[in-house]
């Protein structure tokens, strides 16, 4: 597939590149619905969250196959299937904890689905209907991960 620039600070390949895809041989080419999720929904987004942040992002996890997303233990509903959710840290801004914070005081502008402090990363998903603009907290425990509503 070809590179392309979705936004002032992101390339296509940010957004569909995996380790695991890599690494164990998985396809990760997105459909054309998807696709123009990443296009439409998901980069605007991301760029939003950048120019809120004010430094760079490295998105870990974008668009995932069906493949991918079971083997990274994905929900089954997941907004990485359709192109609108990103795993991101932005190394130079702080924590994921205090990068949440920080978006959680721009909900309005940045009108994500989720925002999700995952650990180590931060999970945001962008529909493309109205967003629920939910916060989360993600915590991991033998019974699996369970969430809490809001900043932990």
């Amino acid at each position: 597939m070809k590179d392309e620039r979705l936004q002032t600070s992101f390339w296509l390949s940010e957004f569909i590149r995996s380790d695991t895809a890599t690494r164990k041989g998985i396809e990760n080419i997105p459909s054309e619905d998807a696709l123009n999720n990443i296009r439409i929904v998901l980069a605007p987004g991301m760029q939003r969250v950048r120019n809120v942040l004010q430094v760079p992002v490295n998105i870990s996890s974008g668009y995932r196959s069906a493949a991918l997303n079971a083997t990274v233990g994905g929900a089954k509903n997941s907004q990485h299937l359709l192109g609108q959710a990103a795993d991101f840290t932005a190394p130079e801004f702080g924590s994921p904890l205090a990068i949440v914070k920080k978006l959680a005081l721009y909900a309005n502008f940045l009108q994500f689905d989720q925002l999700i402090q995952e650990g180590d990363w931060v999970h945001i998903s962008f529909a493309s209907g109205v967003p629920r603009l939910q916060i989360l907290t993600a915590h991991f425990g033998e019974g699996g991960t369970t969430y809490t509503e809001g900043v932990a």
